[in-house]
Parts: C-alpha cells; sequence; structure tokens
C-alpha cells in the first residue's frame, strides 16, 4: 500500500495540469458543439506519448459494490449512457475518440468519426436492445452501419479498412483494430439484418476484415503494429475470429485462432498465477483479462466433452478433467496438452483477474480497464460459468459508482475518449441482453 501512494504522489505530481483536464470533474468543459459535418483527415502522428495519470481509486476494494446495483438506478444508468452515446454520434453516423495526442478533448463533436469507436458504440445500442431494423433510433444505427461499410469498400487494397491514421484507440491498443471491433460488431449484427442489400454488404465486409486481421497476423498469434497494450488488441482479434467462424459461407483460417489461442495461454501461468505483461503495458490486468477470455471458448467445449464423455459411460463419473484422462478418451497428446491448458488458465486467471489489486489496473478509469472488465465477464458467460453474475453485479456497482453527471464515462489515463468509454461500460452494463449470442 505505502509504496503504490509514493507512486500515486509522484504521478500527481507530475501532471498536475493533466488531471485538471481529465480527473476532475468540476472543471469547466465545452458544452457540446452542435451535430455538423467533420471532415475526415489524416490525424497527425507525433511520438507516442507514454500514460502519466494514476488514480488512487484503485485502492478502492471490488468486492461489495453490487450492494449499489439497485434495479432502479440501474435502468436510470444505462438509459443516460444511451441517451448521451446517441447524442453524441457525428452527422457523418459515427463516432470519434480522436487523436492520441490531444486525449483532453472532451467534447465528441470535436473529433472526426473512426471506425472503432463508431463500432463499439453501435455495439454498445444493438446490446441495450436498440436495432437498424425498428425502433426510435433505427436510423442513428443504420447511419452507423453505413459508415462502417463506406470506409471498408473505399479501403480494399489498404492494409487497414480506413485511411484515418494516428487515433487514440489505434495508438493505445495497435493498428488494427478499427477491422477488429467491426468484425466483432458485424459478427453480431448479420444474423438480425432483414435488408438484402445490406446483409450482402456486410457479409464482405465481414469477410474483408477477417482477411486483413489474419494478414496482420504472425505465426506467434500476435496481430501486428500493436499498441501501447497490444495484448488487448490481440484478444478482440481471437475473439472476432472466433465469432467469424460461425457465420455460414465466411473463410476463416483455423490455424491463425489455435496460434492465437496458444500466445494468449501462454501469457498466464496456472500453477504460479502469474501473467507475462510485456505486450500489455507492464499491467497483469490487460494480460489476465485477455488469457480468460481467450481460453474461454477452448474451455467451454472441452468441458462439454468431458460430461457428454461421463453421461456415455466412456470415463469414470468421478474423473478429472486433465491431461491423461482426455488422452484416455482417444484425443491425441497435443489435442489433449492444449485443451488441459485452456482448462486450467481459464480456472485461474478468472479467479486472479477477479482480485482487487489486478482490478485496479493502471490506476483506475481507464478505457483499458474498462475493455479488460468486459473481457472477463464475457469470458465467463462464454463458458456458461455461473460466477459471472457475481461479476456482473459488481463490476456494474463500480461503472454506476464512476458515471459522468451528463451519463458518459471517460477514462482519467491511455483511452480517455467519453464516446469509447461510454459505449465499453454500456457494454458491460448491459451484457445480461446478450448471454445467447455469446454462448452459441
Amino acid at each position: 500500500m505505502k509504496s503504490k501512494i509514493i507512486l500515486g504522489i509522484s504521478a500527481l505530481v507530475s501532471c498536475v495540469p493533466f488531471i485538471y483536464l481529465l480527473g476532475n470533474d468540476s472543471a469547466p468543459t465545452k458544452e457540446l458543439l452542435p451535430k455538423k459535418e467533420i471532415a475526415q483527415r489524416e490525424i497527425v502522428e507525433d511520438e507516442e506519448k507514454p500514460c502519466v495519470f494514476m488514480s488512487l481509486m484503485g485502492e478502492q476494494p471490488i468486492e461489495g459494490s453490487s450492494t449499489v446495483k439497485t434495479n432502479s438506478k440501474f435502468i436510470e444508468t444505462i438509459s443516460k449512457g444511451e441517451l448521451w452515446l446517441i447524442e453524441a454520434q457525428n452527422s457523418d453516423g459515427g463516432w470519434g475518440a480522436g487523436s492520441r495526442n490531444k486525449q483532453s478533448e472532451r467534447n465528441p463533436h470535436a473529433v472526426s468519426s473512426d471506425p472503432a469507436t463508431t463500432a463499439m458504440s453501435a455495439m454498445a445500442l444493438y446490446r441495450c436492445g436498440h436495432s437498424m431494423e425498428k425502433g426510435e433510433h433505427k436510423e442513428t444505427l443504420k447511419k452507423s452501419v453505413l459508415f462502417l461499410l463506406n470506409e471498408i469498400e473505399k479501403n480494399q487494397n489498404s492494409p487497414y479498412i480506413t485511411q484515418i491514421r494516428g487515433t487514440q484507440i489505434q495508438g493505445k491498443l495497435g493498428e488494427h483494430i478499427d477491422a477488429i471491433l467491426t468484425l466483432q460488431f458485424f459478427n453480431q449484427l448479420l444474423p438480425t439484418l432483414q435488408n438484402a442489400s445490406i446483409k450482402a454488404r456486410v457479409k464482405d465486409g465481414i469477410q474483408v476484415c477477417v482477411d486483413k486481421i489474419e494478414k496482420s497476423m504472425g505465426d506467434s498469434g500476435k496481430v501486428g503494429s500493436s499498441g501501447w497494450a497490444g495484448v488487448l488488441q490481440s484478444s478482440f482479434a481471437n475473439s472476432s475470429l472466433e465469432m467469424a467462424a460461425k457465420n455460414e459461407g465466411i473463410k476463416v483460417d483455423k490455424d491463425k485462432i489455435q496460434q492465437a489461442r496458444e500466445y494468449q495461454k501462454s501469457n498466464y501461468n496456472p500453477e504460479s498465477q502469474s501473467a507475462k505483461t510485456e505486450d500489455g503495458a507492464g499491467i497483469m490486468l490487460y494480460a489476465v483479462s485477455s488469457s480468460v477470455r481467450n481460453s474461454a471458448e477452448e474451455a467451454k467445449e472441452v468441458n462439454q466433452l468431458f460430461k457428454k464423455a461421463k453421461a456415455e459411460g466412456k470415463i469414470e463419473r468421478d474423473a478429472v478433467l486433465n491431461e491423461q484422462n482426455l488422452e484416455r478418451l482417444g484425443y491425441s497428446k497435443e489435442k489433449a496438452k492444449s485443451y488441459d491448458v485452456a482448462n486450467k488458465v481459464y480456472n485461474s486467471a478468472k479467479v486472479t483477474a477477479m482480485k482487487d489489486d489486478v482490478l485496479s489496473g493502471f490506476g483506475n478509469n481507464g478505457g483499458e480497464e474498462f475493455l479488460s472488465f468486459l473481457q472477463t465477464g464475457e469470458s465467463m458467460v462464454v463458458n456458461h460459468d455461473d460466477d459471472w453474475k457475481k461479476w456482473y453485479d459488481n463490476i456494474g456497482g463500480r461503472m454506476m459508482q464512476i458515471q459522468n453527471a451528463d451519463g458518459s464515462w471517460n477514462g482519467h489515463h491511455c483511452i480517455t475518449s467519453p464516446s469509447f468509454c461510454t459505449a465499453t461500460c454500456l457494454m458491460i452494463l448491459s451484457i445480461e441482453n446478450d448471454i445467447k449470442n455469446l454462448q452459441k
């Protein structure tokens, strides 16, 4: 505790102006500008600047936050967040996070739209129950889908789906995050579409994103051109490819998925409950949440197969799921080991990911923390793990406590964008609405 306080004071002294702009909600901020067309432009890239703000709010324990999550306040929190996010949409149909070198900008209409923030925002509204097919805000979502489709179709021959470079999300997660988050959104969008023309365009867009992501991956299972917390980019890439592989007619390289799984598993040692954090900005939360999310699908698969084997009398009902027993069931040594490691990593990493000292991340309240919380929760839902309910109540309570008065959320370090952070927090709070899709 003492070392954390000293580190926190040092960080505070070194960045008073930055804290005034980002960490002090009582400081004067600009009113939202009227919606207007903001021409897409290349965002100037300067030298990457490290994160400098560490909030001592990270000392607040997560346990017990569930007491805040009353039903009436919970509904009010989500409603305020939805309304803020809808109003934050730019007239071109997108949402933007802005430049990684101007993180103090809190006005969502003062920044250009980018695909990563647009995909996350649209995905959040869908998870909250909105649709481009019907409802009050269908035009909002239709405009966002058309924005993403236009970006993809304009950049077929580029390594990226957009020419906008140097965004806050690219700088912190990686250069391919636009394709990754767009793929994740389109995977969920495709089955809901009724318009045949848009559905065909979305399906084509899915294949383009898959191809670009796969081309960026080396044999190590990592996505190239990673940012400050590149392990998160790679994690979202793998879960997006796993989802894409379930879409009819989409070609996904299964070897790439397995390489990505092995990379994420290699970042966590279940015996020592320790993580390699080199690709996660030195932050255990990012590495652990990525490991648990990317072992969830494989862990679910092997647990279902093992349970079935017991029911069919192929192995003793009290048999333990391990490498040796999987080989007894006829799995190759390589496959048995992969399944065994995935199960161990999942079960150990999910516990580690929910510890208070790990949950504090870089300090507190950065977009990377929110993304990590989301990954941990989704992994438990994917794996049919009832522990997700405890996670949901405690994390949900924490999210409710840190919502801004206007309905938004923002980060106090690294990913500070209120549009991106609000979308991610809404994704966390509305996860109950997406259980069926996550468990496909």
